[in-house]
């Protein structure tokens, strides 16, 4: 009868490319719903569908995909309008773009009830049959066709028992059908006898007759309720006489041989028909994986055992079991990896160092450890790999670098990240016992690398989740471990494998994500930002060429000059790393390279002026000076997972009762050196020359921009103390300096972390002058001179000489003046009640 999955299409040139997938939705409609939906209004003219293949019966739904032009035409506007359309049969499903001529005249008013667009840009709509109508004459054929139509009702002439009869009789053969074949849903015999409305009945199974499109339509014509009915029962019983022959046919064909025994019997008559034919049995395959073992040379006694014995078992298990596969899988995955199977290094330290540099500029620190490494090698053959963390903020080339070592030791390199996998058996392998198991990612780059002492690079380490699966981190405690590896258990393996071998390189923005244990197991290396010579060596030695490559020009055709590149630099990107200057570099090489494949230019030698002119106007500017022209503003240096940055730290006054305003989002930590530095001014406010009024009836506001971004760490002390100072003597910050530390109440300034991406924050944004820690000095030691460059680092290591050597000599606004109050504002606040935060009784530094 009707296989519940069906193809309707308008304008395929393929009926596959239709809905192969889309189950029709049965409306089961009452016998109301049903005469409401066909004798609804039929409006005298109506936009007219073609369809190639199929014929709509009212109230049954089905999928349409339009694709001719003329067709999307018509769903377009219809849909925007009142969505009701004509649609019409084509007497030739061959035809591509139908006249007048090649259409039926009976069709059905349709509802367009979903538009889909598809992306090959043609249109998708579910449409629901309503009534029937007929073609007077068309009276448009383009955009597409219109036609007036005039309304066919359909004449009921059955009632009572006699209509109940046929209707218990046409739903009995339609359910011996869908019982009989086997492409049919049982579900499709419920939902067939909950349809209560006898026309919408005979209307779905029509609609899903297997009967070509001639007869359907024929069905469609006929107006005499009883007459239909007849039809419908003739070809339904011929489908099920069909049915029932091939059912007579399967039972006579049937055997005893059930289907194991059936399989077995087939199997040992292909295994006979391939060894009369010279080609490999199972039998053959499991020699084959007899003879790698035997190559295995370097392979410990304990797995050359397990892997006999598992082979062993697969002799033993009938090829159709399930566990032939997973013993197979199983042997494989062991004969796989490397078993002592190592690369000859490279020891030669030259050679290495020349790598380093040619992929690489700068990164010393980096480069001498792993020359270091390389000659402790040479002296000690047997010596364990490091365990190294690179960390540093994004785009410093710490991904790469991993490369490059590997091609300065002639060693394999596999890399996979790390971030955002929260599953154990991801690092450790799942067990043999799930379907689907494999060993985790640590083997499977070994085995991809072929050799048992690659470069495994972590990337993102300080990205790993977990959750109720397990926790990655502790099971990398094992393979970051020296002392622990060379007997590494996979799960999927259980079997002990060395990696002691293995030079693992793991990589992270930041340190405070990742749990102590695992900290501790690697030797970590800081790889900080760049400077603006860095950066311009980088791009001249590096970046420029790879871009002229990749966007197909040459030397000759492009050049730039260092002025050009550092314009780029300052004005164009903000950054620790090299990614976003590439990514500029690159929008030059393209825009000269558009203009030479159209004939423009030969080549361009790119200037300063050219800069504005290919990549816009610039997007980053240097305010240090002009948010430090008022008294009460103070540039500090903070420190984040992508570099350092600087932070201006705002303060500002106004009448009222002493009280304290923290705004900008600041953690507890940050809040607290505010109370800090109030109390140190509130101690020696006579000294300073700040009047007792300006604590008791002045609120103090503090407020650090970029309110989105939660900040918090001690390090911003000394500015947080800078500002205040500033605002209650009136006596301006230095415009050209920026501070970090962290103080105390006994007037001491601590040391800070982060001092080299700080001081090269500070040289972005066009600092002179920069105070430090006292005892971060040897910090800066470490710092190459030439990153350092002109800008002059003084030391701190008390509170006292701050304000001199931070703020301006004369005050904007005498502080007498500026926070005099009138004798009855004092009344008025001391009448008024309480001071919150910042009173009289507040504690103070003495």
């Amino acid at each position: 009868m009707f296989d519940q999955r069906f193809r309707i299409t308008t304008d395929f040139e393929d009926q596959n490319d239709g809905f192969d997938d889309f189950e029709q939705a049965i409306p089961l409609l009452s016998e109301e719903e049903e005469k409401r939906l066909t004798e609804s209004e039929v409006p005298s003219q109506l936009p007219i569908l073609p369809l190639k293949n199929t014929v709509l019966f009212p109230g049954v739904v089905v999928p349409i995909t339009v694709g001719r032009d003329r067709s999307l035409a018509l769903v377009k506007e219809a849909y925007e309008t009142d969505k009701i359309i004509g649609v019409v049969a084509q007497k030739d499903e061959m035809i591509e773009d139908p006249s007048v001529e090649d259409l039926y005249t009976f069709g059905t008013v349709a509802q367009i009830l979903k538009l889909i667009k598809m992306p090959d840009g043609s249109k998708s709509i579910v449409i629901q049959g309503k009534s029937i109508f007929e073609v007077s004459e068309f009276t448009q054929e383009e955009p597409f066709f219109k036609a007036a139509v005039q309304p066919v009702r359909q004449a009921m002439d059955l009632t009572g028992i006699e209509l109940d009869a046929s209707m218990r009789s046409i739903k009995e053969t339609a359910t011996k059908i869908v019982n009989l074949s086997p492409n049919i849903p049982s579900e499709a015999s419920i939902a067939i006898n909950n349809i209560s409305s006898p026309s919408f009945l005979l209307n779905f199974i029509s609609s899903n007759l297997q009967v070509v499109l001639a007869e359907k339509q024929a069905l469609l014509e006929i107006n005499r309720f009883s007459e239909r009915l007849n039809k419908v029962m003739e070809h339904l019983n011929k489908e099920l006489q069909v049915l029932n022959l091939s059912e007579e046919i399967r039972s006579k064909v049937k055997t005893d041989i059930d289907d194991q025994q059936r399989d077995f019997y087939l199997r040992q008559q292909m295994k006979a028909i391939q060894e009369a034919l010279g080609e490999d049995s199972e039998q053959q395959d499991i020699l084959k994986l007899r003879e790698r073992l035997r190559k295995k040379v370097n392979i410990p006694e304990i797995v050359v055992k397990e892997t006999d014995k598992e082979l062993s078992r697969l002799e033993m298990t009938p090829s159709s079991s399930p566990n032939y596969g997973i013993i197979y899988s199983y042997v494989e995955w062991i004969l796989d990896l490397p078993w002592g199977d190592y690369s000859s290094d490279r020891l030669d330290l030259t050679r290495a160092r020349k790598v380093l540099d040619e992929d690489h500029y700068g990164l010393e620190k980096v480069k001498k450890r792993i020359i270091e490494y390389l000659a402790v090698l040479k002296l000690k053959e047997d010596m364990k790999a490091p365990i190294l963390c690179f960390y540093g903020p994004p785009g410093v080339g710490k991904t790469s670098l991993g490369k490059s070592i590997a091609r300065a030791l002639n060693r394999k390199f596999e890399r996979f990240s790390l971030g955002g996998i929260r599953d154990e058996a991801e690092i450790r392998g799942h067990r043999r016992t799930y379907i689907g198991a494999l060993p985790g990612r640590i083997l499977r780059a070994m085995k991809k690398a072929g050799k048992g002492n690659p470069i495994i690079m972590l990337d993102e380490i300080d990205k790993v989740g977990s959750d109720f699966r397990g926790d990655p981190t502790s099971a990398l405690l094992e393979v970051l471990d020296p002392e622990q590896n060379d007997s590494f258990t996979d799960n999927y393996l259980e079997l002990e494998y060395d990696l002691s071998s293995v030079l693992f390189i793991a990589t992270a923005n930041s340190l405070d994500t990742i749990p102590p244990p695992l900290r501790d197991r690697m030797e970590i290396i800081n790889i900080s930002g760049y400077t603006l010579e860095e950066k311009v060596e980088i791009a001249r030695k590096y970046l420029i060429p790879k871009q002229i490559a990749e966007n197909g020009l040459t030397k000759k055709q492009i050049k730039f000059s260092n002025k050009a590149i550092e314009r780029i630099i300052d004005e164009y990107t903000r950054e620790s790393g090299v990614r976003n200057l590439d990514r500029e570099i690159a929008s030059v090489c393209r825009n000269v390279a558009a203009k030479v494949a159209g004939d423009e230019i030969s080549g361009l030698s790119v200037g300063v002026n050219d800069i504005a002119e290919i990549l816009g106007k610039r997007k980053y500017y240097s305010d240090v000076a002009e948010r430090t022209t008022v008294p009460g503003v103070a540039t500090g240096l903070a420190w984040t997972p992508y570099g350092g940055d600087i932070l201006f730290i705002e303060a500002s006054v106004s009448r009222g009762s002493g009280k304290l305003h923290i705004t900008g989002q600041l953690g507890e930590v940050m809040k607290e050196s505010a109370m800090l530095a109030i109390s140190y001014l509130r101690a020696r406010n006579s000294e300073l020359g700040i009047p007792d009024d300006a604590f008791k009836y002045f609120d103090l506001h503090i407020h650090v921009p970029q309110g989105a971004v939660p900040k918090d760490g001690p390090s911003a002390g000394v500015a947080l103390l800078s500002a205040v100072a500033s605002i209650f003597t009136q006596r301006k910050v230095k415009g050209t300096l920026a501070v970090t530390g962290e103080i105390t109440l006994r007037g001491l300034v601590l040391p800070v972390g982060g001092i080299k991406e700080k001081v090269l924050a500070a040289k972005r944004a066009g600092i002179e002058q920069v105070f430090l820690p006292k005892k971060n000095e040897k910090d800066v030691e470490e710092i190459e001179q030439d990153v350092i460059g002109n800008l002059k680092i003084d030391y701190l290591d008390r509170m006292e000489p701050i304000l001199d050597l931070l703020l301006e000599k004369e005050p904007v606004h005498a502080p007498g003046a500026f926070f005099h109050v009138p004798d009855s504002y004092k009344g008025h606040v001391r009448s008024s009640g309480s001071r919150e935060n910042v009173n009289d009784d507040t504690p103070v530094f003495h």
